[in-house]
């Protein structure tokens, strides 16, 4: 790993974690890791350009048909990706499959920059977690082998206490707060050889009083019915969240991002 590296362009593969879900801003746009990762590779090169062809709602499949080939042609410096994770949620997966699509999408990408970097995925402390965790850690074992492979970066978020706790998920229980988006972004910053502008991103989170029975059910009511419920139903139409919709920014240009200024603050919302 190069230390206090120079890059002067970074594009983003996968899906809502990388389009930035649920990091919101004022304007009703999402931000999430990827930005702010650019924004402060931008803030050291000048003319760096960015591209996010991350969509939400993607399978590996799809990631693999309709963005590998567009990244690969933009030559970056960076080419982040992280994928397969959508596939090992669904009630039927087939991990032999995802493991050869996710090896298609690193043999192509890799020497089409000069720093493919990999992620183990965060996953939220809960029922659902261990429901999936075997399907999670099979994929996550597959990152590793491709990564020593091909001379691809890993960043573990899995690993990292600070993103397994409930605090730093949104309401939907898919998608990370500001405040998780600030630490992914930290992380690939660090892992990129970048000077630490946070060591503390991995340490849990303080204990808090956790809410009481009646808070918890409330929640629980209201997140079946805004975002179980709903994704139930598209999973049973075969639909998507990201039907139709296109990439954030599907070009490589400079980067032009929001001016919004990363926030720290001790904790998010509790899912």
């Amino acid at each position: 790993m190069q230390t206090n590296p120079t890059h002067t362009s970074l594009v983003a593969v996968g899906d809502s974690f990388t389009e930035g879900m649920s990091d919101l801003l004022p304007d009703g746009s999402y931000r999430g890791w990827a930005d702010v990762l650019a924004g402060r590779m931008a803030a050291r090169t000048p003319g760096f350009r960015y591209a996010n062809l991350a969509v939400r709602g993607k399978l590996i499949g799809q990631i693999v048909e309709e963005q590998i080939d567009l990244a690969a042609a933009m030559r970056p410096d960076v080419i982040t990706l992280v994928g397969g994770l959508n596939d090992t949620l669904r009630p039927k997966c087939d991990m032999g499959r995802v493991r050869d699509l996710l090896t298609q999408a690193v043999e192509r990408l890799a020497p089409a920059c000069k720093q493919l970097v990999l992620m183990r995925s965060p996953g939220r402390q809960g029922p659902v977690l261990e429901r999936f965790r075997p399907r999670m850690e099979e994929l996550f074992a597959c990152v590793d082998e491709l990564a020593a492979l091909h001379g691809a970066l890993v960043v573990d978020l899995y690993g990292a206490p600070s993103l397994a706790d409930p605090r730093m998920w949104d309401v939907d229980r898919l998608h990370l707060t500001a405040e998780g988006h600030r630490r992914v972004a930290e992380a690939v910053w660090q892992t990129l050889g970048y000077k630490a502008e946070d060591t503390q991103w991995r340490t849990a989170m303080p204990p808090s009083l956790p809410p009481g029975w009646l808070a918890r059910r409330t929640e629980d009511v209201r997140f079946t019915r805004q975002h179980l419920l709903p994704w139930i139903g598209r999973r049973l139409t075969g639909r998507s969240s990201g039907d139709g919709r296109p990439a954030k920014r599907p070009e490589l240009l400079p980067y032009d991002g929001p001016a919004v200024r990363e926030h720290r603050p001790c904790g998010g919302s509790r899912a």
